[in-house]
């Protein structure tokens, strides 16, 4: 009895070789399963709600939860929503201040720090968005490489 279980542990054995493949077969699966997707630290407003569902789901019938419970869950996840939306008008206020700083700088003089050298001139045009741009001696610069904004 011990020789057959002994034959049959052997054949499961893989050699260095073999197991080399199969972890990368798997590190190559889970590479592929995950393209495209960012871990998060932070559970979102989505996560909250699918665990939400998922204890009201699978909670007990006969010992369901208090309405205490719900309602302060509710409350959390209301409160998750509205910080989430003003974290999103932030971003928006942040970018709008961010262009009309940009746009406040066209015809003066800037001093840019464009890797090891500083570049000097006049702001001839300004981009807006996200990330706005000043034009300066003929080349858009971005508008967080300026640190000088002066009259001469």
């Amino acid at each position: 009895m011990d020789a057959v279980a002994l034959n049959t542990a052997d054949m499961f054995r893989m050699s260095a070789e073999e197991q080399a493949r199969v972890n990368q077969y798997v590190h190559d699966f889970n590479h592929k399963l995950n393209q495209g997707r960012q871990p998060q630290q932070n559970l979102g407003k989505d996560d909250f709600l699918k665990l939400l569902i998922t204890q009201l789901s699978y909670q007990d019938p006969t010992s369901p939860m208090e309405d205490k419970e719900f309602i302060a869950q509710m409350a959390q996840f209301s409160t998750l929503e509205q910080m989430t939306s003003m974290s999103a008008d932030f971003a928006k206020l942040t970018a709008m201040i961010t262009g009309s700083e940009a746009a406040s700088a066209l015809g003066r003089n800037v001093e840019i720090i464009n890797g090891e050298s500083v570049v000097q001139g006049t702001v001839k045009a300004v981009t807006r968005g996200d990330a706005p741009t000043v034009l300066v001696n003929g080349e858009y610069y971005n508008w967080n490489q300026v640190r000088k904004v002066f009259d001469e």
